[in-house]
């Protein structure tokens, strides 16, 4: 008799193997970031232990990849990915990742400058690339200020007070990179 889940589970250790290593990590390095012992991942990468939801769930967040990703999900039949815009004030942010932790990807539309709330600056841990997809922005970073069009970029640690908005009568449209935990966003070329 076939056992699909149990089929679906054993192929779970070959992936965590393959993430752990493609990160260069070590089981012991793996075992302080999840806080599952470096026993418990040996024996999962071997399949001599099934997971459980408890173990994989650090595990997804660790390696920054969707649960579905550990366990080889089934294609649902619909590649479309369903965007849930947020509203706030007048600004739309569409998330375009799904995973946890790691840089989060943002569609940003910024109102017209006469409709945005008032300009406050902010800070908060992290580090945010963005790039004018549409429009014009202004962009206030502690003294300094700035207008970008299409196609500019800027890149920023955001505990530096900030704000960004639309600069004149149109919308705003940017592409936004966001690490919460200050990773940033440029890519620099392998060093082998």
């Amino acid at each position: 008799m076939e056992n699909p889940v149990g089929d679906v589970l054993a192929g779970v250790g070959p992936r965590l193997r393959a993430l752990r290593q493609a990160r260069s990590a070590t089981l012991a390095a793996l075992a302080n970031e999840t806080g599952l012992t470096a026993s418990t991942l040996s024996r999962l990468e071997n399949g001599k232990l099934l997971p459980t939801l408890e173990q994989l769930l650090p595990l997804a967040r660790a390696h920054g990849v969707p649960l579905d990703d550990l366990v080889a999900a089934p294609p649902t039949g619909d590649p479309r990915i369903h965007l849930r815009p947020v509203r706030r004030s007048g600004l739309v942010m569409v998330p375009l990742t799904r995973r946890a932790g790691g840089i989060q990807a943002y569609k940003m539309i910024y109102p017209p400058a006469g409709r945005a709330p008032t300009m406050n600056l902010q800070t908060h841990e992290g580090y945010e690339w963005f790039y004018v997809l549409n429009g014009h922005v202004r962009f206030v970073l502690g003294e300094q200020e700035f207008r970008l069009g299409v196609g500019e970029a800027a890149e920023f640690d955001t505990r530096i007070p900030h704000w960004i908005g639309s600069a004149d009568s149109q919308p705003a449209e940017l592409l936004t990179l966001f690490g919460a935990q200050g990773e940033r966003a440029h890519l620099e070329p392998s060093r082998h």
